[in-house]
């Protein structure tokens, strides 16, 4: 009996100190590197081009970027990151050489965009949102704004404090697939036509990354195919508002009880430009309205959104 009892307490204390070592590799492996492969992409500027730009930028970017001193795209501490994800900071991306990305390529920009990896390989986990759907042409209308005279994008002599990531982050990015990079695409991505608003909806829903807030768990979104994400567009995920009060995020589903299956196109639009909602209530920070959405985005938006199956969450009032 002592030689099993022995042999089940060796076991066991074989069994912990393999864990041990697990999360101590885990924890002090950190954030991995990986290969930042070469590719081409080059994004000439013309004016058109800048000014799509200037708009995806102000929707897509400035939301984490934009520090609200200088007003320029030179980073801050993600306040209303999830807690779960550690302290964030965003990183200075405006044209200054050293502290920003002035030195760097279209090609570096467009295959970090994709992928998720630095020049230097440094992986950003998907707090960093990964634009595997944007067409090349709004990617190079992105990119010719980041290189333009506007004063977001000014080179700003402000060095972005280190990210301090969870071991939760450490440990996704180890063993799910959807915390790792991905591949760099083989094949042009194509604006959809904007007159099939279905799809064209669909492509604004990936693009502005309407399902990373709005489906159920952060940690079980599906970038690459976003209908598969958890909850898809059904709410409930957890944030923070700038005061640290948690806020949970709204079920945009074409539900007719807990979702918007109810609101008409007209209601939707005024929400979504004024922030105002057809309750009387108004839009609760980190959700803040898109004025710089156009009516057939807005419209194609909408249609898609009414698609979309009903899922039945209710959630209370972030008030």
């Amino acid at each position: 009996m002592k030689k099993i009892f022995k042999i089940a307490l060796y076991a066991i204390v074989v069994l912990v100190g393999l864990v041990l070592s697990f999360v101590a590799f885990i924890y002090f492996r950190g954030i991995p590197k990986y290969e930042a492969k070469k590719v081409e992409f080059k994004a000439e500027i013309t004016p058109e081009r800048i000014e799509r730009g200037r708009k995806m930028v102000t929707m897509l970017c400035a939301g984490c970027h934009l520090d609200s001193k200088s007003y320029t795209l030179s980073g801050k501490q993600m306040k209303d990151a999830p807690p779960d994800f550690g302290v964030v900071h965003s990183a200075n991306i405006t044209q200054h050489p050293e502290l920003g990305i002035g030195k760097w390529t279209d090609a570096e920009i467009a295959y970090l965009l994709r992928t998720g990896i630095k020049p230097d390989g440094q992986y950003l986990p998907p707090y960093m949102p990964k634009l595997l759907h944007t067409s090349d042409e709004d990617l190079k209308s992105i990119i010719a704004f980041l290189r333009s005279e506007n004063g977001m994008v000014k080179a700003t002599d402000r060095k972005a404090p280190k990210t301090e990531a969870s071991f939760l982050v450490k440990f996704l990015c180890f063993i799910d697939p959807s915390w790792q990079p991905f591949e760099y695409p083989t094949k042009e991505i194509k604006t959809p036509d904007k007159k099939d608003k279905l799809v064209y909806g669909e492509y604004l829903v990936n693009n502005y990354d309407c399902f990373t807030c709005h489906s159920a768990d952060f940690t079980k979104l599906n970038v690459a195919e976003p209908r598969k994400s958890k909850g898809y567009l059904g709410g409930g995920n957890s944030m923070l508002n700038m005061e640290g009060k948690k806020m949970i995020t709204k079920n945009i589903t074409s539900d007719k009880e807990t979702g918007i299956g109810n609101w008409t196109e007209a209601e939707f639009m005024t929400a979504m430009k004024t922030g105002k909602l057809p309750s009387g209530k108004s839009f609760q920070y980190p959700m803040v309205p898109y004025t710089l959405m156009d009516d057939e985005e807005l419209k194609a938006l909408y249609a898609y959104l009414q698609s979309t199956p009903p899922i039945t969450n209710k959630i209370a009032d972030n008030h």
